[in-house]
C-alpha cells in the first residue's frame, strides 16, 4: 500500500536470511519435547481394546449389583437415583455451600466473575477445590442463562440426580438416633418449593426423614434444593413406589400415623401421642389427603385456628406441627 512500504518491519533488512523475522514463540521447540511413554492399549480411549474392556467392566457391575439385590433384597440398592431424572443445578450461596459441606458429588461450580468477594463464594470455592471439583468463572449473563431466570447470587453448582433414600433406611436412621422416631410424609405435594421448605422444617426440629411418593409428586429438583437452604444434604429424601403399603409397614414397625386434616378428629392441642414415634402425613396442597392415606392414618389432627384463614400451606402446617411436636418432646 502506497506510503507503507517502509514502515518498521515492512521490508527485510539487506543481508538477512529467508525466513521469518519474527521468533516462533517456543512452539517450535515444545513441538520437539517428548509427551511420555505411550499408554497401554486399553487406555486408549479410541482403541477397541479399551471399548472392549469397558463393556467388560460394566456388565461385571451389572452382574455384582444384581448378586447383592437378590441375596439382600432392598437391602442391596438402598440409595437410587429417580427413574427419568436428570442432573441439577442447585443455586444460591447457602444451598450451595451446604451441598459443598456435606459432601453432595458435585461435577462443576459455576461462580460468576467477581463475587468470590462474598465470604460464602469463597468457602465454596475453596471446598470444590479440595474435593476436586470443577470451577468454572462466568460472566453474569452466562449464569443468568443457566439459572433461567432464577435467583442464583454468583454462584452455581451441577449435581448429579438425587439419590433418594429407601423407605426402611428411614427406620435406621431413626432408631440409631436414639430419639423418638419422626418421619414426614408427603401425599400428592407437587409444589417442589414446598417440598424443598418441608425439608427444612424437617431438619430444624430433629425429624430424621421424608418420604414422597415416586408418582404424582414433586421430587427433589434444584428448586427444591434452594427452597431447603441446603438442608436436603443432611436430611434424608426417601422415594416411595406405594405411599400406603410404606405407612403400613411403619405402622407394623411400632410408630403412630398422623394424618394432617382441616377436619380432623383431634385437635393439635390435645394431641398427647407426639412424644410417640410418629409419622406425619401432609396432603396435597388442594386436595388434602388422598382417600387410601386417610384409612390409613390412626389419627387425623387439625390445627386450630383463631382467623378467619381456613387453611393453610402444606409447608407451613407441616412447620407448625413440627414445632409443636419437638416442644412436646423437649
Amino acid at each position: 500500500m502506497a506510503g507503507n512500504s517502509r514502515r518498521r518491519g515492512a521490508i527485510r533488512k539487506d543481508g538477512t536470511k529467508k525466513g521469518a523475522v519474527t521468533g516462533s514463540g517456543g512452539q517450535r521447540r515444545r513441538g520437539l519435547e517428548g509427551k511420555g511413554p505411550t499408554p497401554p492399549k486399553e487406555m486408549r480411549p479410541a482403541h477397541p481394546a479399551a471399548r472392549k474392556a469397558k463393556s467388560a467392566a460394566k456388565a461385571a457391575a451389572k452382574n455384582s449389583a444384581g448378586g447383592r439385590r437378590g441375596a439382600a433384597g432392598l437391602a442391596g440398592n438402598r440409595r437410587r437415583p429417580g427413574d427419568g431424572d436428570t442432573p441439577e443445578t442447585v443455586l444460591g450461596r447457602n444451598p450451595v455451600l451446604e451441598c459443598l459441606r456435606a459432601g453432595v458429588p458435585a461435577t462443576a461450580l459455576q461462580v460468576v466473575v467477581g463475587s468470590t468477594s462474598d465470604e460464602r463464594v469463597a468457602e465454596a470455592v475453596s471446598l470444590a477445590a479440595g474435593s476436586g471439583i470443577s470451577i468454572l468463572e462466568l460472566q453474569r449473563g452466562e449464569l443468568d442463562r443457566i439459572a433461567g431466570g432464577a435467583l442464583h447470587q454468583g454462584v452455581a453448582l451441577q449435581v448429579p440426580p438425587y439419590e433418594y433414600a429407601h423407605p426402611d433406611e428411614l427406620l435406621e436412621i431413626a432408631s440409631e438416633s436414639g430419639s423418638p422416631g419422626l418421619i414426614v410424609a408427603l401425599d400428592g405435594v407437587t409444589d417442589p418449593r414446598n417440598l424443598g421448605a418441608i425439608v427444612r422444617s424437617v431438619g430444624a426440629f430433629g425429624g430424621h426423614g421424608v418420604v414422597v411418593p415416586q408418582r404424582r409428586a414433586a421430587g427433589m429438583t434444584a428448586v427444591a434444593w434452594r427452597t431447603s437452604a441446603g438442608t436436603a444434604a443432611r436430611v434424608p429424601v426417601a422415594r416411595a413406589t406405594n405411599l400406603t403399603r410404606t405407612l403400613r409397614e411403619y405402622a407394623t414397625a411400632g410408630y403412630m400415623v398422623a394424618g394432617l386434616d382441616a377436619e380432623g378428629s383431634v385437635s393439635l392441642d390435645h394431641f398427647d401421642l407426639a412424644a410417640d414415634p410418629l409419622v406425619l402425613v401432609i396432603g396435597s396442597e388442594g386436595k388434602g389427603l388422598s382417600r387410601l392415606v386417610r384409612q390409613t392414618c390412626d389419627v387425623t389432627v387439625s390445627i386450630p385456628m383463631s382467623g378467619p384463614v381456613e387453611s393453610l400451606n402444606a409447608s407451613v402446617a407441616a412447620g407448625v406441627v413440627l414445632a409443636e411436636v419437638a416442644r412436646r418432646r423437649r
